[in-house]
């Protein structure tokens, strides 16, 4: 399948021309919305994101992954990206750098492809989505893509103490793995100090606390409420373990 990773929304056409290029190389793909609302012009924090449902789709998945404030420009190349057995198809702008440096094998190539009609601004529908349909398919012409490189990183951190994305629950997943943490770590955010609980119905109603969630990540949250109002969260807003 083909897993769509953008920051484009939903209430544009952008999703969907990408959709449709997709399926102009081949009819009969897969294609699954994955994240439409990743962090907006922020590779970064997407990078960590990205990382977290990695392991949560099946092997051999394609990732198309956009998030590209330098669109057009020499800022980035495209490139595609494989760690271990899948492959993600994108601006090389840090946002696959965690996946990278968490991986036990990774590689990059360049795509060296343009189309005879390539947008300054619009890389995810002309370049991006007919790589992405062809590796699907495992149909690239050997003349696209550059040589295959290893995936070198040096600056990434381990986790990032930041929130990195707000549901529409206003639940904020931060990037911090929970199982870097210590069971009974407290959590500091805007002045306010979260205990842990294992789910929501363990607290009471309107109570913050933090939690492992569904993909691993240390996520901050209400019961019945919203962390984001609450304790006046949002991307970027910086989560400390605080001394005991």
């Amino acid at each position: 399948m083909i897993m769509l990773f953008t920051d484009f929304g939903l209430n544009g056409p952008y999703v969907g021309q990408m959709q449709a290029a997709i399926y102009g190389v081949n009819p009969t793909a897969r294609v699954i919305n994955l994240f439409a609302n990743a962090p907006g012009f922020n590779p970064r924090a997407s990078a960590y994101l990205l990382a977290a449902y990695v392991d949560y789709v099946p092997a051999a998945t394609v990732f198309l992954a956009v998030i590209d404030p330098g669109v057009g420009s020499a800022q980035r190349q495209p490139v595609v990206v494989s760690v271990e057995d899948r492959y993600f198809v994108g601006p090389d702008n840090g946002l696959f750098d965690v996946l990278g440096t968490r991986a036990r094998s990774a590689a990059k190539t360049e795509i060296l492809w343009r189309p005879a009609n390539l947008s300054a601004s619009f890389h995810g529908r002309d370049l991006f989505a007919p790589i992405a349909a062809h590796l699907d398919q495992r149909t690239v012409p050997g003349d696209w893509l550059g040589p295959v490189q290893p995936f070198i990183v040096d600056d990434v951190a381990a986790d990032l103490y930041e929130v990195i994305y707000v549901d529409d629950y206003g639940n904020a997943m931060t990037g911090v793995r929970a199982s870097e943490l210590p069971p009974a770590a407290v959590i500091g955010v805007n002045g306010q100090a979260l205990n842990r609980a294992r789910t929501f119905a363990d607290v009471l109603p309107g109570q913050a606390f933090w939690y492992e969630n569904s993909n691993g990540l240390m996520e901050l949250a209400v019961n019945c409420g919203s962390a984001a109002k609450q304790l006046s969260l949002q991307i970027g807003t910086k989560v400390e373990v605080l001394p005991k």
